[in-house]
């Protein structure tokens, strides 16, 4: 018999307590300790209670066509009262005293198929015809600039609430002063994307009504309440060509030289 085939069983014999031998840490079971266990990587976002609970109420507050009143408080200046319209053809309105031309000029924020508006409106400290400026298409964005953010928790952020994909997170929120139903606070959960809603707390009731908000505009909150949806919610003026208004309050004008001369004198 070849010299090869006389000392094979031999090895096998000895091959096998050696590998014994060498796994008596794990019992001696003949089985390979396990491997390492592979990194951990960031967990993956869960849908939360709250997250599904506003989504809820969102999506029953785009089904709402109300009327309402709300309470705007800001940090120094007086308490406003917001007009919305969220009309039953899918139009909405909504009218903010005081916020244009450093606080001299009321204006409306309006959508409707044809797009988003700006509608300069007649007061006492700026007695003008009611007209209106398109600034967006009916799914666009407005220029930030001319864009008192007021309108959206009425308007497109409500689909977002609505949304489980979007990068913010939702969790529960102690209700605020004044406000009834339930409370949510969002943050944007990414600092490299531009927020999809501002950060800040919103208010549902168990219909979809907002009744509080609080946020960079300052607070909303339900004034009484909402009363029926009118079929649409007209512009309140002619659409022109034009520049809408900016919040800033206009230059002092230069005055001419025959005016700083009779003030000289």
């Amino acid at each position: 018999m070849p010299l090869g085939v006389r000392f094979r069983p031999a090895a096998r014999r000895v091959a096998a307590p050696l590998a014994c031998a060498l796994f008596v840490a794990a019992g001696c079971s003949g089985e390979p300790p396990p491997d390492d266990p592979p990194a951990t990587t960031a967990p993956l976002p869960v849908t939360t209670e709250a997250r599904d609970q506003l989504a809820a109420l969102a999506a029953a507050g785009l089904d709402r066509h109300f009327t309402a009143r709300y309470t705007l408080r800001s940090k120094g200046r007086p308490d406003r009262t917001v007009e919305v319209t969220r009309a039953t053809d899918g139009t909405w309105r909504v009218d903010i005293p005081g916020w244009a031309l450093g606080g001299d000029a009321d204006i409306a924020m309006a959508g409707n198929s044809d797009g988003i508006f700006q509608c300069a409106l007649p007061s006492a400290a700026n007695p003008v015809a009611a007209t209106c400026v398109r600034v967006a298409d009916a799914d666009g964005k407005v220029p930030a600039d001319v864009d008192p953010r007021l309108q959206h928790p009425f308007s497109d952020w409500l689909p977002i609430f609505t949304s489980r994909q979007p990068a913010v997170s939702v969790t529960a929120a102690d209700l605020l002063p004044g406000a009834a139903g339930t409370c949510f606070a969002i943050e944007s959960t990414s600092a490299s994307l531009e927020a999809m809603v501002d950060v800040g707390t919103y208010c549902f009731d168990e219909a979809g009504t907002l009744t509080g908000a609080r946020s960079g505009f300052g607070s909303l909150l339900l004034a009484g309440p909402p009363g029926p949806a009118p079929a649409t919610a007209p512009l309140p003026g002619a659409v022109v060509p034009g520049e809408p208004l900016g919040s800033a309050a206009p230059p002092t004008p230069t005055p001419s030289p025959s005016q700083q001369d009779a003030v000289d004198s």
